[in-house]
């Protein structure tokens, strides 16, 4: 028990830095607002494997890392929650959905991406128009919270598939 606990813990730094480096380092520019980066995948393969606490812990804590390093503080604590939601999201989805797709595993967890990506189109947009005052700036991200959203989705979906087949983490949450 102990021993998975560790595995557990030690899984969770490592998707803290995984999640914080592909967000801070791989950035694509939009023309819109923002940036597109990987993310989002991170956030919800850390759901998906560790599960909705771990997945939280390592979903918010990477993801409001990067807010800070590249220069984005003033979404820090909003992205630590959102995106901390998102990993609890995905991996509550994917479980329910899980028995009744049964064998559509790849379906169940689009879908419980797709949700969770949703929850954090709305609660940016939510957090810009309400708490930063910015209704203008608020709805034009929406388009780029969707792009960024559908490739936290693809590259997630693959991502898993990998780490399934390959049995890379052993007694984790994607089966």
């Amino acid at each position: 028990m102990q021993n998975s606990k560790m595995q557990k813990l030690a899984l969770t730094a490592l998707f803290i830095a995984v999640n914080c480096a592909s967000t801070s380092i791989i950035q694509i520019p939009m023309s819109i607002n923002g940036y597109i980066n990987l993310g989002d995948a991170f956030v919800l393969l850390s759901g998906w494997l560790l599960g909705p606490f771990y997945g939280f812990l390592a979903g918010g804590i990477g993801s409001a890392l990067a807010d800070i390093i590249t220069g984005y503080s003033h979404y820090a604590i909003a992205t630590f929650f959102i995106k901390g939601t998102m990993a609890i999201i995905a991996p509550v989805i994917f479980k329910w959905l899980k028995t009744l797709l049964n064998k559509y595993l790849q379906l169940a967890r689009i879908i419980s991406g797709i949700v969770a990506e949703i929850f954090m189109v709305l609660a940016y947009f939510g957090y810009a128009a309400i708490i930063l005052g910015s209704g203008l700036g608020a709805t034009v991200s929406i388009v780029g919270n969707l792009i960024q959203g559908a490739v936290g989705i693809a590259v997630g979906v693959i991502l898993i598939e990998i780490v399934s087949k390959l049995n890379l983490i052993k007694d984790s949450k994607t089966r």
